[in-house]
């Protein structure tokens, strides 16, 4: 790569400008462009080749509430009990037939145990148990498979012995491990299979719409380009990071689909801009370079910092699951922000004039100023309580089913009916009753274990309390398997277990695979309004400091409340009442999954505060420039809102193929973001903001003294 960038249109003139930072580093990259690809192909080559096994490295579990009662139950379980815990595998031998005495019954149950017990990483293997672990018909039973690892570590497991274990099925007797370990193992599975389809689906779909946002096949894939190479090289960091710490499987599937959508926007704003500096206003390479990077530069980054806040506000929540989520879509922003701020513009430099290579007719139009979306503004600005109204009333709309929004840890419909521990779970409820795959684990001292027993024997939620079990290692320990009446995922199961943590002695502990699922969303009920208020608060702050004006950096914060809202209205519709369910191919649970509301709403706001950026940031490129209004406002439609139209686009195609293919989950993800930027790009950014601007007029701008002392300088106009 050249060392220099080329000046084909005022070749050895004096640049009449003083670039700012981040145009000075623009010009720094482009001048050392060599040392900086080298250095960048080192990195993506080197973290690369860790990247294929990302999706065998990484952790599948980690969804718990850190510090609750029922964690503490599945440590003193594997512990002291053989590793009977929430994480145990139980591995279901039905026959369809006679009992398992007869037949193929013996023989199958003999190799389980068998291939079980070859399994290092399990703890006690416990033969089935009549009257416990065996069915009254003699045709269901259990093979418990203590947990000898962590949750993490168990999930590997449950992925490794499944197929062997399923295999010695015979025409009559069929094997089917199930149980929490077993339920994350298949959804993993079934997710990735998932994910890789709807990134197949949606590259090419995001490739035909930059082209025509760009005109040009070469431009259109820049963005794309800088986004794998962010991508490869995040994949890379988390396989070194789950070395030190677990990192959830999550983190990638979420880093992928997030980054590529941020990722496209980003190059997107920096192509266009470069292009309308360089064909539209005829500056050199070199002046095209830093002005860009001045002005769009700088609002990538203040936008990249705005995502990287709102979701560093999910740290708060104290769960492995959520905490390396975050942190994995962190990092991937973190490599697509570098590659937009250092590489991009060297490529830009480099092909130049090329750019516009394997062109469309309209490849020229709007270089700089859009005359569409400049129209578009005029009719705004002529009629702005008309347009403002009408948009508000479809997102209140929208956002009113909120109200009765109801929230619950994912049940056994997130599998496929096929899965095994699917297949084991409702074998499980057919042979034991419908509280049997989510038995209560009672753990207490020896003195109090029968106070404990005769509670747990006396209370209207439980079905069968199991013989009392002794420490396996000598310990003062006791544990009591209780099995409640109703199904895991019935909201009665919370109250049983609030009551018992009442009413037993006070050395017991309540705890459980379906007891964990529980004490998470009740954690996540306690930290979603924390986390909203502090993204919020955070997000206001850094558009503060950005725009260095209170009025529109309020509005435009609020204004994401809207598009959010009337997000997760829609989700209700669908997955909570089944609306479009048949569509989409699912089984609505009668609720959204717990974790939706915090995760989603910072990822939400996130890219809503990404189009609030790019667009405010043009706005206040115009007012510092021309000190009106109308054009501040006018301007930054005719300048930003093409971009914030293609990159929208992107983004909602992006987001709806996962809501198309796989697992519950994925849906929920897909169709909550795709609606968000929907709504977010075209409604809010597109109509109601620019309509606060013209009403709000010179107050948008204003600053108060003291606070322009304490704000640090920043502005957007170059030149």
């Amino acid at each position: 790569m050249a060392a220099t960038t080329p000046d084909t249109t005022r070749t050895g003139s004096a640049m009449s400008f003083q670039p700012g930072p981040l145009g000075r580093l623009g010009l720094w990259v482009t001048a050392h462009g060599r040392l900086v690809t080298l250095v960048w192909v080192v990195l993506v080559i080197g973290l690369g080749a860790f990247a294929p096994s990302v999706e065998k490295n990484l952790s599948g579990a980690g969804w718990q509430a850190d510090g609750s009662e029922s964690v503490a139950v599945r440590e003193l379980a594997q512990e002291h009990f053989g590793g009977n815990a929430s994480h145990a595998i139980q591995v279901v031998v039905h026959s369809a037939g006679a009992p398992l005495t007869e037949g193929d019954g013996p023989s199958v149950l003999r190799q389980v145990e068998a291939r079980l017990d070859a399994e290092p990483r399990l703890a006690d293997v416990v033969a089935p148990v009549p009257g416990v672990s065996i069915s009254p018909d003699g045709r269901t039973a259990i093979v418990l498979a203590g947990a000898g690892v962590d949750t993490n570590e168990m999930v590997k497991v449950a992925t490794d012995i499944k197929g062997p274990l399923q295999d010695l099925s015979t025409g009559s007797v069929q094997v089917n491990p199930t149980g929490s370990s077993l339920l994350w193992s298949d959804f993993n599975e079934a997710n990735l299979s998932a994910m890789l389809t709807s990134e197949m689906f949606s590259w090419p779909v995001t490739l035909a719409i930059l082209v025509l946002a760009f005109g040009a096949l070469v431009a259109a894939g820049l963005p794309l380009l800088l986004t794998l190479a962010g991508l490869v090289a995040s994949a890379g960091s988390l396989v070194l990071i789950n070395e030190v710490v677990p990192v959830s499987i999550w983190a990638m599937n979420f880093a992928m689909m997030f980054a590529l959508a941020l990722g496209i926007d980003y190059a997107l704003f920096i192509v266009v801009r470069y292009r309308g500096a360089r064909m539209g206003q005829h500056e050199t390479a070199r002046e095209a370079v830093a002005e860009t990077m001045d002005t769009a530069g700088k609002a990538v980054l203040l936008s990249g910092a705005t995502v990287l806040v709102s979701l560093s506000a999910v740290m708060l929540v104290p769960s492995p699951s959520f905490r390396s989520m975050a942190g994995g879509i962190m990092l991937s922003v973190l490599f697509v922000l570098a590659a937009s701020l250092t590489l991009l513009p060297i490529v830009l430099a480099k092909l130049d004039n090329r750019i516009n290579k394997l062109s469309l007719p309209w490849v020229h139009t709007g270089e700089h100023r859009s005359p569409a979306f400049a129209a578009w503004g005029e009719r705004l600005w002529r009629r702005p309580v008309v347009w403002g109204l009408g948009s508000l009333i479809v997102l209140v709309a929208l956002a009113a089913p909120i109200l009765g929004l109801k929230t619950a840890m994912p049940s056994i419909k997130v599998l496929p009916e096929d899965a095994s521990a699917r297949v084991g779970y409702e074998q499980v409820k057919d042979a034991f009753g419908p509280g049997a795959p989510g038995m209560l684990q009672v753990v207490t001292s020896k003195d109090d274990a029968p106070d404990a027993a005769r509670v747990l024997e006396g209370d209207p939620g439980i079905g069968a309390v199991l013989p009392t079990m002794p420490a396996g290692d000598g310990s003062d320990f006791r544990m009591i398997s209780a099995v409640p009446n109703v199904d895991p995922s019935d909201p009665a199961l919370s109250t049983t277990v609030d009551r018992l943590r009442a009413d037993l002695p006070g050395s017991a502990l309540v705890g459980g695979a379906a007891v964990e699922n529980l004490d998470l969303k009740a954690q996540l009920d306690k930290s979603t309004p924390l986390v909203i208020g502090v993204v919020l608060v955070l997000g206001f702050l850094l558009l503060l400091v950005a725009l260095q004006a209170p009025l529109i950096s309020l509005l435009g914060t609020l204004a994401s409340l809207l598009s959010t809202a009337a997000a997760f209205g829609v989700a209700r519709l669908v997955f909570q009442d089944g609306h479009g369910s048949g569509l989409l191919g699912f089984e609505h649970q009668g609720f959204l999954d717990a974790w939706a509301p915090v995760f989603f709403f910072a990822m939400i706001f996130a890219i809503a505060m990404d189009y609030t950026v790019f667009l405010l940031a043009s706005a206040k490129e115009h007012w510092e420039k021309s000190g009106d209004p109308h054009e501040a406002m006018v301007g930054a439609l005719a300048h930003s809102g093409r971009v914030i139209f293609a990159a929208g686009g992107v983004m909602v195609a992006v987001f709806f193929t996962f809501a198309l293919s796989g697992p519950l989950p994925p849906k929920e993800m897909g169709v909550i973001l795709g609606v968000a930027v929907l709504l977010d790009a075209f409604l809010v950014r597109l109509v109601l903001l620019p309509v606060m601007l013209r009403l709000a007029g010179r107050a948008a701008w204003a600053t108060p003294a003291w606070l322009r002392r304490v704000l640090p300088p920043i502005t957007f106009s170059h030149g």
